[in-house]
């Protein structure tokens, strides 16, 4: 397999997984391509690599710096605006920890404790919500916590590991 056979394959998979993980495929694509690019590429750079609008592109770009994983970079004496992808993995994979905590699993722990404190009225069924989501708030949180804990660790021998491991 070649260099661009490689990309091609990296990229596209890239993209499938990024549909599992929730995000489009557009916007895993662009982060992959992004990701394994030695140089700055511009919007336009990204359209005809992976043949895709500006519309999407811009869209894409902005959410991926949104996630704190893209950020823009200016190149002297030129007026477009370039972009790279953060390279070191276990920030990547902190970053996108960090992101998913506050876009996905702060909000349903909110949801659960407000289930979960419902008056009781006695019933077997209003007993039954109350005991499983209660149980199912404790475990989000607790996870949750230990997530951020690992995250906010940077420099911890324990996290390097950790993540280490999950790679």
């Amino acid at each position: 397999m070649n260099y661009e056979e490689a990309k091609e394959k990296f990229i596209s998979t890239w993209g499938a997984l990024g549909t599992l993980w929730g995000i489009n495929k557009a916007m895993a694509q662009i982060h992959a391509l992004l990701w394994i690019s030695p140089e700055p590429l511009s919007m336009e750079d990204i359209m005809e690599e992976l043949q895709i609008s500006r519309g999407n592109t811009s869209m894409n770009l902005r959410q991926l710096m949104d996630w704190g994983i893209v950020f823009k970079e200016n190149k002297m004496g030129e007026r477009k605006e370039y972009f790279v992808s953060e390279k070191d993995v276990q920030e990547l994979a902190r970053q996108i920890a960090k992101e998913r905590s506050r876009r996905e699993i702060r909000p349903v722990i909110k949801v659960l404790k407000d289930v979960s404190s419902i008056e009781d009225d006695n019933t077997a069924k209003t007993k039954e919500l109350i005991k499983q989501t209660k149980a199912l708030h404790e475990l989000a949180d607790t996870a949750d916590t230990m997530m951020n804990k690992m995250v906010n660790q940077e420099h911890n021998w324990i996290t390097k590991t950790l993540l280490k491991i999950v790679k």
